[in-house]
């Protein structure tokens, strides 16, 4: 890079691509949006060899990120790999930042085009990492409470067998997030599966609080909202000591018969078809 450049283009995952793929040392990136923030974890998690990126944001960011399941296991996943570091700055952020060792890029977006100003000038480069490593030092960690996405695929494979967590991938990949809650989420995504394959809210609500998913009693909400849409059923099944346990099944034939990739379409379906 010469001491001054731009690069115009039209895709803010191809820059920070780029800007991944160049960087051999360390990311500092400072007040991205929720767009570049997503892309950014989307271009780490494809990375053969990602570089250690700490990324300063406005707090309301993180905890949007926080609210897609899909995205933030992702994220999770790069936090447990001590890939990315998170924290909330405590501090005005004016400029869309990306630091490393040797440059300084500022992501501009205007009119749906992106380019990226940057400089290799030794001195501006040294002094805006010691700015913003400061501005890092005094900021917050933020903790994304969401385990790693590998953690519940394989938790779930342990638990009730490869079939159910093959289903919940499916599922979950063909969604692509759960940020709108009122359709699928990730706790709705484990009882319409777990009822797929008849197992028991007992058991699949305690995986989901061990492993971090959601607590027991947001799995007992969300099976009671499911089955007043019509999504599942249970029946009653006898235990030798204490109360009968409930087996999760599916509320619609076609919930059982279709591919599980279209799973969330026929979910969609049949919820636009009850009676507002």
């Amino acid at each position: 890079m010469t001491t001054a450049s731009l690069r115009v283009g039209t895709s803010v995952t191809e820059s920070l691509r780029v800007i991944v793929d160049e960087t051999s040392g360390e990311l500092l990136a400072v007040n991205l949006d929720e767009r570049a923030t997503s892309r950014l974890v989307e271009v780490l998690a494809e990375s053969e060899e990602p570089p250690t990126v700490r990324l300063l944001v406005r707090e309301d960011v993180l905890k949007w990120l926080r609210e897609d399941f899909v995205l933030a296991s992702a994220t999770a996943e790069l936090v447990d790999a001590d890939v990315l570091k998170l924290r909330a700055a405590s501090e005005r952020l004016a400029n869309t930042l990306l630091v490393t060792d040797e440059t300084v890029l500022s992501l501009l977006t205007p009119d749906g085009l992106v380019g990226t100003l940057g400089t290799d000038d030794g001195e501006f480069v040294g002094a805006a990492r010691e700015r913003w490593s400061r501005a890092w030092e005094s900021s917050e960690e933020f903790g994304l409470r969401t385990p790693a996405r590998s953690r519940v695929l394989e938790s779930l494979g342990e638990e009730f067998g490869s079939a159910v967590e093959s289903d919940y991938r499916t599922v979950l990949d063909t969604l692509g997030s759960t940020r709108d809650a009122t359709v699928l989420n990730e706790v709705g995504v484990s009882l319409l599966v777990a009822a797929r394959h008849e197992k028991l809210l007992y058991d699949i609500s305690h995986w989901g609080e061990d492993t971090g998913v959601a607590s027991k009693a947001t799995f007992s909400r969300t099976k009671t909202r499911l089955e007043e849409q019509g999504l599942i059923e249970t029946e009653k099944v006898p235990i030798d000591v204490g109360r009968p346990r409930l087996r999760l099944l599916v509320g619609d034939e076609r919930l059982r018969e279709t591919d599980i990739e279209k799973l969330p379409s026929v979910v969609g379906e049949l919820l636009s078809a009850v009676p507002a």
